[in-house]
């Protein structure tokens, strides 16, 4: 099994080689082409190449080029109509004479949209169609029986990333253009989310210096966040987390004796709501510590907790 997997790799890496070499000045026109189109890219295709193709459509979509994937099927029976003259139109077909594709060209002629052909056959019906073609010819498929698309939808997968990134650097696309795209992501936490915007500010719980140890352990169940802040909001003295409780009823055999000022944390972390969530989360991990009062380290005053198991 494991020489079969080293097999396909082997065959799909080769494919890609001899698909890079097609590469000519007819990728740059492409590129050149489509940033100059003031709509939008529709991608068609249909079966594996169908799914390569919606794909393609969301990577140039997070990357700065506005595009959605179209399926030959719905478009002919009215999903035309999403279709702008201003529209460049990608269609996909390794063989390039797929019928349910080839019945979209009268309609993209009409309609005067650029048409971008990506196709294993430069002398193909979709090829001599389009505007500009860009070649994936590959050497041979993965698939034993030369019948299942691998190699192919590989390198049609592979093309619509160069096309992709070549635009995206094209149009100086940078990170935090990225990040606007994916608010809900990893990069859009560290580039867009400030702590301000998703930390716990009501009912936070606070406690005296002279709390009980009962007092103490109300306060922490109430606030339902693992941890009190000891002091005032304008004035924080200390920080008592549930590892802090924890270790302390490890170590004293009546712990119910103990006095707030034994058991916190002096002079815990105090973060900016202005900073962004990542560099919130990251400074969390390398103390290793799950909570961060938000407010103002230099006045000791706090308003607000941020947690990284509270998103």
């Amino acid at each position: 099994m494991k020489d079969i997997a080293k097999r396909v790799f082997a065959i799909e890496i080769e494919s890609l080689q001899h698909v890079a070499k097609l590469i000519d000045d007819e990728f740059t026109k492409t590129v050149e082409a489509v940033l100059n189109c003031t709509g939008k890219v529709v991608v068609i295709g249909i079966g594996k190449s169908g799914l390569i193709g919606k794909k393609i459509a969301a990577t140039l979509a997070s990357t700065g080029t506005p595009s959605f994937f179209l399926h030959p099927g719905e478009a002919f029976h009215g999903d035309l109509g999403m279709v702008g003259t201003n529209d460049a139109v990608m269609l996909i077909s390794y063989s390039g004479e797929t019928d349910e594709v080839l019945r979209i060209i009268p309609f993209l002629k009409w309609n005067n949209n650029l048409v971008i052909g990506v196709t294993g056959n430069s002398t193909s019906t979709v090829a001599k169609n389009s505007h500009h073609h860009l070649n994936i010819k590959i050497s041979r498929e993965a698939c034993p029986l030369e019948l299942a698309p691998t190699s192919s939808t590989t390198a049609a997968l592979v093309m619509g990333d160069a096309l992709a990134i070549a635009l995206m650097e094209s149009r100086g696309f940078k990170q935090h253009d990225f990040a606007r795209f994916h608010p809900g992501g990893s990069l859009g936490r560290k580039l867009l989310v400030k702590v301000k915007d998703i930390m716990r500010t009501d009912k936070l719980p606070f406690i005296g210096e002279d709390a009980s140890f009962t007092e103490l352990l109300l306060s922490m169940s109430a606030g339902r966040l693992g941890m009190v802040i000891v002091g005032q909001a304008d004035n924080i003295k200390g920080i008592i987390t549930d590892g802090d409780l924890r270790r302390a009823l490890l170590k004293h055999p009546d712990p119910s004796t103990l006095s707030v000022l034994e058991i916190m944390t002096v002079n815990p972390l105090i973060i900016d709501g202005e900073e962004f969530a990542g560099y919130a989360e990251q400074l969390m991990i390398e103390k290793k510590i799950t909570t961060l009062l938000v407010g103002s380290a230099s006045n000791r005053s706090v308003n607000g907790v941020y947690q990284i198991y509270s998103q």
